[in-house]
């Protein structure tokens, strides 16, 4: 959206999720931090970049809930569009929440724009979402997916599906190759070999399989970054993992120079067949060696180690040690998937489209 923004005025209407809340103190926080976002109303975050938090109610279960919160959102999109003076606009979704006001709001193109198995995650509706995704894909002009077993499913409901993979900030992430970045204190001194992993902490992360890499290197470090959604406890006992909770984006460069190798442990299961974990192109653009179980779109990069069991991973990742760290070579095979490079290729889509709706009898 923000390269878009440099050419085209952006409303980005944050998420109201796709999971109803249970009562836990987590989801009473989440509850409270959306109920804040939205009394802010519309929200210029950027130059032409405006962030609309909407209230909906978080919840799938019934068609008449579904109809309010078509309501809810439109009224509330509506009022934005009339205040930037937006006309036929196109609507762009990444979400099935969206199916109850995509094409609704006099759009010149609806975009859908699939990245996840919404209906694999855990605690969700699956069948209320299915139909909301399947009722969106049938109505959007373009649906964009990021993994193969994604265009072969959402092309069921729409022939007009194109796979566009994902990207990767490569100036950003290849500061870990700079003499002059400093590594992070509190891994700067971390017992050798250190093995390394960001991002969220949840059901879909192998527990068991990162805790088998800290047994097999004891003298080791395994330093796992990011915000926990799933019981740690058995990780944190262990002396050598270091469990570091959630860093800013600007500081990632930074702990991947102090990387020797990069995890990619998920689970092989219905959502991350169909995932295209972003983390992956970012190792590889800091110039790390990655090791990853067997996901689908990251054995298609060609670029990492696969381990297709627990056993084999660990495998891979004494071999991996040969050449630990940041490497220029490795940065470089992903210098070309730039998130420019694949706006452009969302953009000849969506010329493609433009012109068959101009043409069309």
């Amino acid at each position: 959206m923000r390269g878009l923004a440099r050419e085209n005025r952006v409303l980005w209407v944050n998420s109201i999720g796709n999971r109803s809340p249970r009562a836990t103190s987590r989801d009473v926080r989440r509850a409270l931090d959306k109920l804040r976002q939205a009394a802010s109303g519309l929200v210029q975050a950027e130059e032409n970049l405006h962030v609309l938090s909407p209230l909906a109610i978080p919840y799938y279960g019934s068609s008449a809930v579904r109809r309010i919160n078509g309501g809810l959102l439109g009224a509330q999109v509506r009022w934005c569009m009339q205040r930037l003076g937006f006309r036929r606009p196109i609507s762009w979704s990444f979400l099935p929440a969206a199916a109850s006001v995509a094409g609704r709001l006099g759009e010149s193109l609806v975009i859908y724009h699939c990245v996840d198995d919404f209906t694999a995650f855990e605690g969700t509706p699956a069948a209320a979402i299915a139909e909301l995704e399947a009722d969106l894909c049938r109505r959007a002009d373009l649906v964009v997916v990021s993994a193969e077993k994604l265009l072969r499913e959402r092309r069921r409901h729409n022939p007009r599906t194109v796979l566009v993979r994902h990207g990767v900030d490569h100036p950003h992430f290849s500061k870990a190759l700079s003499p002059e970045l400093v590594v992070p204190p509190e891994i700067a001194s971390l017992p050798r070999p250190v093995f390394g992993f960001f991002g969220l902490l949840a059901e879909w992360v192998d527990l068991e399989l990162l805790g088998r890499v800290a047994d097999r290197w004891p003298s080791g470090s395994l330093v796992l970054l990011g915000k926990e959604s799933c019981d740690s406890s058995a990780l944190r006992r262990r002396g050598n993992v270091h469990l570091l909770g959630r860093k800013p984006y600007g500081s990632l460069p930074a702990y991947c120079k102090g990387f020797d190798v990069a995890l990619m442990p998920f689970r092989v299961n219905q959502l991350t067949l169909a995932a295209n974990p972003l983390k992956v192109r970012e190792y590889l653009a800091a110039g790390l060696p990655v090791v990853s179980t067997a996901i689908p779109e990251v054995e298609a990069l060609g670029l990492c180690r696969i381990g297709r069991s627990h056993d084999a991973f660990l495998d891979e990742l004494s071999s991996a040690l040969a050449q630990p760290g940041p490497r220029p070579e490795r940065s470089a095979a992903v210098a070309h998937e730039s998130w420019e490079a694949r706006l452009d290729e969302i953009r000849a889509h969506v010329a493609t489209v433009e012109r068959e709706k101009r043409f069309s009898p």
